[in-house]
């Protein structure tokens, strides 16, 4: 009886073993495989893509949680930087300029040798050319604005964006003396000649490609010669 009995308890312990390791051995089959398909799933360029296809469906929040995601799953990728990118322009289509501009400033600052930091300079200007008000004149919008597009056509002069900034550097300098223009008419107006004639100098000198450069040299001829000031009146007309 007593062999049978041990017979029988070893028999029990082999079939518990046996069934142990076949747990163990599933359970980590099940692991493998959930780790291989969670790995495959939030793999960054595929996370990425899917999160540019979700915005270009006007899926803004979805898009978002997925380029954070990236951001906070695998922060020292590309696709990471790219991310940072994309969330600052989101911000920019939800008009949060200031968070946008500061989210762009800190990729150029941390990452200067990015292969797209182009388009980080580019929708840091746009952020601040949106923001231009006509009716300001020498607003802190039109200094940045024309600051940081020179700065990408500086330093990336063969971008695809330094066209784009090309003619918005010019939208802007047109829209600054425009502004000059008006006022040196109110100066005309209200009998204060010496002040009309520093707007139109600085309209010529240094807004002289814009359309108001002729406009500017006629009204400032014709304050000369109001003025007894031939001498000038003619050299001005020589220009």
């Amino acid at each position: 009886m007593h062999y049978i009995w041990v017979f029988m308890h070893l028999k029990f312990l082999l079939i518990s073993l046996l069934f142990f390791n076949i747990f163990i051995v599933g359970c980590s089959n099940n692991n493998i495989s959930s780790e291989s398909e969670f790995d495959k799933i939030i793999l960054p360029e595929e996370l990425y893509e899917i999160a540019i296809n979700e915005l270009k469906d006007d899926k803004i929040v979805e898009a978002k949680i997925k380029f954070e995601e990236i951001e906070k799953k695998f922060p020292l990728s590309s696709r990471a930087i790219q991310s940072k990118i994309m969330l600052a322009f989101i911000d920019y289509l939800k008009l949060n300029y200031n968070e946008a501009i500061y989210s762009l400033n800190a990729v150029i600052e941390l990452y200067p040798s990015y292969k797209d930091l182009d388009y980080a300079y580019y929708m840091r200007a746009i952020c601040y050319y949106e923001q231009i008000n006509e009716g300001v004149l020498e607003g802190q919008n039109n200094v940045n604005a024309l600051n940081y597009f020179n700065q990408l056509i500086n330093r990336f002069p063969e971008s695809q964006y330094s066209k784009d900034s090309r003619q918005k550097i010019i939208l802007i300098k047109e829209n600054i003396a425009a502004k000059h223009m008006s006022i040196a008419l109110f100066y005309l107006n209200n009998q204060k000649p010496l002040a009309a004639i520093n707007r139109y100098l600085i309209v010529i000198n240094e807004y002289d490609k814009t359309k108001f450069t002729p406009e500017a040299l006629y009204r400032l001829i014709e304050i000369y010669y109001s003025l007894g000031m031939a001498e000038e009146a003619e050299k001005t007309n020589a220009v």
